[in-house]
């Protein structure tokens, strides 16, 4: 029987952990989602499972430009990175599982924000380890105008429509199965959260500094009196990674604003005997937003704009956030006359390493003196205050197998020479930056201590000093070419993924495993659900020849 209009159950999600006032519903890594789902039936239904789940997905897509034909592809692109089940108790339901018409019936539910990702929802190749363990973190919420907020007032994350992160409650209803064995939907709703994961910080990139590499940690330009004036000097600009730009918790009332410094080293080589350093004029600091998507597996922590322009798979949305422009006519100059100087070193050490004084320019001369210069700028993200300020809002650097998010601190230093023509010098860095957040103060643990104290004591009980045995090796390890089979753990059984090269695990319980997604069935008096984690997914569309959107 199809039920239409009407006739179809009223399914309500209603929170009870004191959101239930929230313009949209805000939590962090561990935080407890309680709720309850009603369900009113118009008529008697026939009803075999209620589904409750926790899932999050990633969805992008990427547009392809045709040159032969009038119309454009559309190459979409979908992930379910997380679906946790709500187990039922039978005692809920009516014996005859038919739901009577004008009752309505309640099912509790209480879900936990993962502060990690099972493997099995990364399951493609990645260069490294470190790309792997980047995957899986789980993604803030981003790309959907209604859950981008602050308040009750709706703000811009800075994302494209073509890349979403998002995260719900979503309730299925379910009648019998129809003759192909597949459920049959007579309600099906969801609910938007707003997650915002507990992001540590992460140690400063180290960078290579070559002309291809997006981050730029040291500039040199050549000085001049003025317009076609003879060279005054070399300036040095220089500075590292600063510390990470770390968010309050989701739902914090009246949170300070995200606040770190950068210092930046200025050096001047003078090109003659007697020649000054120009005065600092203003120091302009921007921040740019990139997000980096695809449609098929990223193997790399992105961080080259290249790689992305004019490929048919992948893409990227840029957007330039001004933070401040402030006056360094005050900065002064430290003139030092000893002849040694420090060693030039690779600019990937200077990444790890600030020193006070930047290295030696390449047109730098022991026999005369230079001079350095020492600013500290402090960085601040805008924030809305009192209904007015900026409507941007940031979320936490992140990246997943089809979406990664990174920002880039641009900064752009002026001076003024002795005979200042129309162009003003100017000097230019992009430093990497992180963005980080702060989890809830009131998220429950993990583990209980209980758990914890059992861990380290069976941990030390392993690594207890035990009697070396002085037994002989038997014959068998002491042929040529006898190998030992050492156990391990066993390995869950793959099967080939979507795209070339990739797996996915077999696994099932609350996150499931790819591809197939099992009802669950009836285990005694709790109804046990397996909930399969389906892997990526794409399908081609084509539609009538629209402009692309624009990327910045």
């Amino acid at each position: 029987m199809v039920y239409r209009g009407k006739d179809k159950p009223v399914v309500e999600i209603r929170l009870t952990d004191g959101q239930q006032d929230a313009f949209i519903p805000s939590y962090s890594s561990l935080d407890q989602i309680q709720g309850n789902v009603s369900v009113a039936a118009s008529v008697d239904t026939k009803v075999e499972q209620v589904f409750i789940t926790f899932e999050g997905g990633t969805r992008t897509y990427v547009e392809k430009t045709a040159t032969t034909a009038p119309t454009n592809d559309r190459l979409n692109a979908y992930h379910t990175f997380v679906r946790l089940v709500q187990p039922m108790d039978d005692a809920i339901f009516p014996e005859s599982g038919i739901f009577k018409a004008g009752e309505t019936y309640n099912f509790p539910f209480i879900f936990a924000v993962p502060d990690r990702l099972l493997p099995s929802s990364c399951t493609h190749q990645t260069e490294n380890d470190t790309v792997h363990q980047a995957h899986l973190q789980p993604p803030p919420t981003l790309g959907d105008p209604l859950t981008a907020v602050w308040g009750k007032s709706l703000m811009d994350d800075m994302s494209p429509d073509m890349a979403v992160v998002s995260w719900c409650i979503r309730v299925r209803v379910t009648s019998v199965a129809r003759t192909d064995n597949k459920p049959a939907y007579v309600a099906d709703d969801s609910k938007k959260i707003r997650v915002v994961p507990a992001v540590p910080e992460h140690p400063p990139i180290v960078t290579l500094g070559g002309k291809e590499d997006e981050y730029r940690l040291r500039k040199e330009k050549c000085i001049k009196k003025g317009t076609f004036k003879k060279r005054l000097g070399t300036m040095v600009m220089e500075s590292t990674q600063p510390r990470s730009l770390r968010l309050p918790p989701p739902g914090t009332d009246n949170p300070a604003s995200a606040t770190t410094s950068a210092l930046v080293n200025v050096r001047f080589d003078p090109a003659y005997p007697g020649a000054q350093p120009p005065r600092l004029e203003t120091l302009v600091t921007k921040l740019k937003v990139a997000t980096f998507y695809a449609t098929s597996p990223m193997t790399e922590i992105p961080h080259r704009s290249s790689d992305y322009h004019f490929n048919p798979s992948r893409s990227l949305f840029v957007e330039s956030v001004p933070l401040s422009s402030r006056c360094m006519a005050s900065a002064q100059w430290d003139m030092h006359t000893s002849p040694t100087s420090p060693p030039r070193r690779h600019s990937a050490v200077s990444t790890i390493h600030n020193p006070k004084i930047p290295d030696p320019s390449s047109s730098y001369k022991e026999q005369l003196p230079y001079y350095s210069a020492h600013l500290v700028v402090p960085i601040t993200l805008p924030r809305k205050e009192n209904g007015t300020g900026s409507n941007k809002i940031f979320v936490p650097t992140f990246h997943t197998c089809l979406l990664s998010r990174i920002y880039v601190l641009d900064m752009i230093l002026s001076c003024l020479t002795p005979d200042p023509s129309i162009t003003i010098p100017t000097m230019r860095l992009k430093l990497p930056i992180q963005i980080s957040a702060e989890g809830s103060p009131d998220a429950s643990p993990s583990i209980s201590e209980d758990e914890a104290q059992a861990i380290a004591q069976r941990e030390a009980e392993e690594f207890t000093w035990q009697p070396r045995s002085l037994v002989p090796p038997s014959p068998e390890d002491t042929e040529p070419g006898a190998t030992r089979h050492i156990p391990g753990p066993s390995s869950p059984p793959y099967t080939e993924g979507t795209f070339p090269g990739a797996s996915q695990a077999q696994r099932s319980g609350s996150m499931g495993s790819p591809q197939t997604e099992s009802m669950g069935e009836r285990t005694g008096n709790v109804r046990a659900h397996t909930s399969p984690l389906p892997d990526y997914s794409v399908r081609q569309m084509t539609r009538p020849n629209v402009s692309s959107p624009t990327l910045q």
